[in-house]
């Protein structure tokens, strides 16, 4: 693990004269009993230290006591991130939260809601926040994360419009990315579903990760289930074929097993210039 460890420096040095990095990763029911596995947190530290925000879905953890031992061991050698969590949401007894990890040296938290979810559309309602940053062509800009229920992915994903045309009116901007596990691929969302996504038929979006791409850490899957989209404003600030998914399995070269641990989900991610 001391190489993990080493390659999360490395990677923290590497952002002081890179572009902005930003990364969406579903860490599998994130609580108290994954936090306390030294093994899966050290993977998880070394993931986070390579964006300069992160914003980390499946997180269950009311008491935020998961949250502070993953930011003390990101900030172990150094007090670089800070964090901000929306409220436990869901609508029964089964709660998640939206953690977003950032890079105070690079990012900072501008203002942020819950959004107010009256039609019940979404499982879990967006927590939206604007970030600035000096080093970006775009100064200030939304993001906006979305896990969405399998089962309902195709209208969640639809009702994304909904909520950017919220951050419009309510921050008069159109500087806005959409990031998360949006499930949406495969027999989620597939064929003639596509076109009742209004976040699909208006052209004006940029799907950044493409319907090819597998997702999942699962050797029996190929799915492109997470996804980043953003307005054609944001699309100004993105670097040019820069959104990916990130397979931390081969890269930090992880058995399968343990890869697996740490999440069913790679992140994805996509730089601003």
């Amino acid at each position: 693990m001391r190489l993990l460890f080493s390659l999360s420096l490395l990677l923290a040095l590497l952002h002081v004269i890179s572009c902005l990095l930003i990364g969406a990763f579903n860490i599998k029911q994130f609580g108290d009993k994954k936090s306390s596995n030294t093994s899966l947190m050290d993977v998880i530290s070394t993931i986070v230290h390579r964006y300069d925000i992160v914003l980390i879905q499946e997180v269950r953890d009311s008491d935020l006591s998961a949250t502070k031992r993953l930011m003390d061991r990101v900030n172990k050698a150094s007090p670089q991130y800070k964090y901000i969590v929306s409220e436990p949401l869901g609508r029964s007894t089964y709660k998640e939260q939206y953690l977003f990890l950032y890079r105070e040296q690079t990012v900072s938290v501008v203002k942020n809601f819950t959004y107010d979810d009256k039609m019940d559309a979404f499982s879990r309602e967006p927590f939206v926040v604007m970030f600035t940053s000096k080093q970006t062509t775009v100064k200030d800009f939304v993001l906006i994360p979305q896990h969405t229920s399998p089962d309902s992915a195709v209208k969640e994903v639809n009702s994304l419009f909904d909520v950017v045309t919220d951050v419009r009116a309510r921050w008069n901007t159109n500087n806005i990315l959409l990031m998360g596990d949006f499930n949406a691929g495969c027999s989620y969302v597939s064929g003639a579903d596509w076109q009742q996504i209004r976040l699909f038929t208006d052209k004006s979006f940029h799907w950044l990760i493409k319907d090819e791409v597998d997702t999942t850490v699962s050797e029996n899957t190929h799915c492109p289930y997470d996804r980043i989209v953003v307005t054609a404003d944001m699309n100004k600030g993105v670097v040019s074929s820069s959104a990916k998914v990130y397979n931390y399995m081969l890269d930090l070269k992880l058995s399968h097993s343990l890869a697996s641990g740490v999440s069913d989900h790679y992140p994805v991610e996509v730089q601003l210039s």
